[in-house]
């Protein structure tokens, strides 16, 4: 695992399908006619803590344990929109058995509005 660094930045795209919809729908109970029913622009919103996984992905794959998210959701994200997300280590402290940081996440759709931003703290444990 690569040690995180301050000012770097990861990031991660995604565009939230029919079936990702539904199934985080089934999953969570989130099953509001607003996520199964298109808008009169033919629209489906997807769940804004469906949204909040990509955040979550980018953990993940740094096996990151993230005791505090603070995210707030500034548009909706409908089905079909491309989303990029974007995790900059804020501050980072090293410590014997593991890092200590905070990232600041921002994720925007395709006309580069934001549409979730917040800031984490997280730990990734040192290999033994």
């Amino acid at each position: 695992m690569d040690a995180p660094l301050e000012g770097k930045t990861i990031t991660f795209e995604r565009t939230f399908t029919v079936d990702d919809v539904q199934r985080y729908a089934e999953l969570s109970g989130d099953d509001q006619p607003r996520h199964t029913e298109p808008d009169e622009d033919g629209r489906v919103m997807v769940q804004g803590l469906l949204t909040a996984t990509m955040p979550t992905k980018l953990g993940s794959d740094r096996e990151v344990l993230a005791p505090r998210m603070d995210l707030r959701f500034r548009e909706p994200v409908y089905r079909g929109e491309q989303i990029t997300c974007y995790a900059t280590y804020d501050e980072v402290v090293e410590r014997d058995d593991r890092y200590a940081f905070t990232w600041d996440v921002v994720c925007e759709n395709d006309d580069g509005e934001t549409v979730l931003e917040g800031t984490d703290d997280g730990i990734i444990w040192k290999d033994d």
